[in-house]
């Protein structure tokens, strides 16, 4: 160290270093505090850039040409244009009034063939699955024990009558001898007693040869009706017994056959006034797809209402003819209450439902469209009735409505009728597709009556 750096000097040097030091912090942190302003500055442009893009790029179109555009669609007072949508009329036609239930096929007879006696199966003469008649052989056990059975209890018998003969005879000798008081009268009785002792055994020995016989009878098991058979349990050659659980088939008999179902307990009343007045009320079967396999009629009406789920169970009896139904198979039932004539009716498209409740849209004549409150009837996939609210001819809209509001101007977009362009609407711009909110409804339904009865669902 210099001799002349004295601890002022050092002091001063420190002092100098660490002024220089703290000048260069704050110079640098400056710097990085206008970059940040700066980054976050550019962030803000950007942002704002890519917000009016995407502002434009979801704007309508024809939104952006002012009042009334060329070759669009003529705008509103409202500065809005008119809305594409597809209206029919509505109709009047004939509704069944009807209620659908999930239903189980029951055969008419079912039973479980067992045999009543043990015994070696010798045959199984039906095919499984065959449709057998009453009385047809079903399966053959063994009779040789039975039949050596009855043979000891026939001879039992013989033996027994010629003892009861005999008997008779000194019967007969004893009231000759006693006639001529020849022999003691208990002896006459002791005999007559014995006489009546072997006719207790002939009769005893008439019933064991009546009960082996039927004994016998039982080794051929037959069809107590005519039904269909289904897998064999039990082969040929092995030993059945009168206790065997499974038995050894099933037999069901399906012509005709039932469709057992249950349906809420409000219809007991109306299903009560026809049933009890002898009217037949018809019953379909449908399947998983909805199509008709079979038709029939209300057979039966349960005594009570099952608590736990508010519904009746009924019996549907069906010809079967064609075995379009089969046992435990599941159905949709539909049970026809009633018939309305002259109901109006409209496509369930038109039908909404929100804050105002059930409601169409009705097409005016000035091409504006009416929010109208309507109450609807039976109904199913297609169309619905009407009770109040809309009136036949008036066109309710099926198309665009997830746009529309009462009094919104529409443009009509096909012919309730016919499904051809209106005259008197102005074709859609070029380039655009009018919203379909159902793809079915272009198949509009015809204007006039239809000629066959709408089914129904209540």
């Amino acid at each position: 160290m210099s001799p002349d750096y004295s601890p002022s000097t050092q002091t001063a040097d420190w002092q100098a270093q660490r002024t220089a030091i703290l000048f260069n912090e704050n110079y640098y942190r400056g710097i990085r505090r206008k970059t940040r302003r700066r980054r976050l500055i550019l962030a803000g442009v950007g942002a704002a850039a890519l917000i009016a893009v995407l502002a434009w790029a979801m704007k309508p179109a024809g939104q952006t040409g002012g009042g009334r555009g060329g070759g669009g669609f003529a705008r509103g007072a409202g500065g809005e244009r008119p809305v594409p949508v597809r209206a029919v009329a509505a109709t009047t036609g004939t509704v069944d009034v009807t209620v659908d239930a999930l239903g189980t096929v029951a055969a008419l007879n079912t039973a479980t063939i067992h045999s009543r006696v043990d015994g070696p199966l010798l045959k199984v003469p039906f095919r499984e699955g065959q449709l057998v008649k009453g009385g047809d052989l079903l399966a053959q056990i063994d009779p040789s024990t039975f039949q050596a059975a009855l043979d000891q209890a026939e001879g039992q018998l013989s033996k027994d009558e010629a003892q009861r003969a005999g008997a008779r005879v000194d019967l007969e000798r004893y009231r000759g001898l006693l006639a001529k008081d020849s022999i003691a009268r208990q002896t006459v009785d002791a005999q007559r007693f014995t006489v009546q002792q072997l006719e207790g055994a002939v009769r005893a020995d008439k019933a064991a040869v009546e009960n082996v016989r039927l004994q016998l009878t039982f080794t051929r098991i037959t069809a107590p009706f005519a039904g269909r058979v289904g897998l064999r349990q039990v082969d040929p050659g092995n030993m059945v017994h009168a206790s065997d659980a499974n038995g050894i088939v099933v037999l069901t008999q399906t012509h005709p056959i039932y469709v057992v179902f249950a349906v809420p307990s409000e219809y007991v009343p109306q299903i009560n006034r026809h049933f009890s007045g002898g009217d037949a009320l018809p019953v379909e079967a449908l399947d998983r797809d909805g199509k008709v396999v079979a038709s029939g009629k209300l057979a039966a009406v349960d005594n009570q209402i099952d608590t736990t789920t508010g519904t009746i169970k009924l019996k549907a009896l069906f010809d079967n003819s064609d075995d379009s139904l089969f046992p435990d198979q599941f159905v949709t039932a539909r049970l026809r209450l009633d018939t309305l004539s002259g109901a109006t009716l409209v496509p369930s498209a038109a039908v909404q439902r929100g804050a105002p409740g059930t409601f169409v849209y009705v097409v005016n004549a000035d091409n504006t469209v009416s929010l109208r409150k309507m109450s609807p009837g039976p109904s199913s996939g297609d169309l619905v009735s009407v009770k109040d609210g809309v009136r036949p001819g008036e066109k309710v809209v099926i198309d665009g409505l997830d746009k529309l509001r009462d009094g919104a101007q529409v443009a009509l977009i096909a012919d309730s009728a016919r499904g051809a362009a209106s005259p008197a609407t102005p074709a859609p711009p070029p380039g655009q597709r009018p919203h379909r909110r159902h793809t079915a409804s272009s198949a509009a339904p015809s204007a006039q009556p239809p000629a066959a009865p709408v089914r129904m669902t209540s």
